[in-house]
């Protein structure tokens, strides 16, 4: 499982999501899932999901990337509107290449595209990725 080095391991100040440490051996890959956003959905999870958004658009643009270690609840809220497959998708497959669509990120999240586009601080990190060895078994 490829590790994003450089990505927010979650949405700062909150508990939030949008990375995983180690890749599942025993089960695999949580399938990714596209799931609907309903209207009503707490501002906390809209937060969340615009911060992993954003995220994604500074660190890859609009270049496909490899799903690795980015968390699979997080991107299914994303998938198959501002996220799309590229190729035929294999919801279990941490090797999949997945692509942000830029047009369809600016109608859903058009505050991210504003000239006041709330700002993150990815800084905000409450642990170090090179701290953990995937091969390690923390409990």
């Amino acid at each position: 499982m490829l590790k994003h080095r450089g990505f927010p391991g979650r949405l700062p100040s909150t508990d939030f999501q949008f990375t995983i440490r180690r890749a599942n051996k025993k089960k695999g890959a949580t399938p990714l899932v596209r799931r609907e956003r309903f209207r009503d959905r707490k501002a906390a999870d809209r937060r969340a999901d615009a911060g992993f958004l954003a995220a994604l658009i500074e660190h890859f643009g609009e270049e496909p990337f490899v799903r690795g270690n980015l968390d699979a609840g997080r991107l299914s809220w994303l998938l198959g509107r501002e996220v799309i497959a590229v190729g035929k998708l294999n919801p279990t497959d941490y090797e999949q290449l997945l692509r942000v669509d830029m047009k369809r990120a600016e109608a859903g999240f058009p505050e991210l595209f504003a000239p006041d586009a709330p700002q993150f601080d990815w800084d905000d990190a409450d642990w170090d990725d090179e701290d953990w060895d995937e091969d390690e078994d923390r409990d």
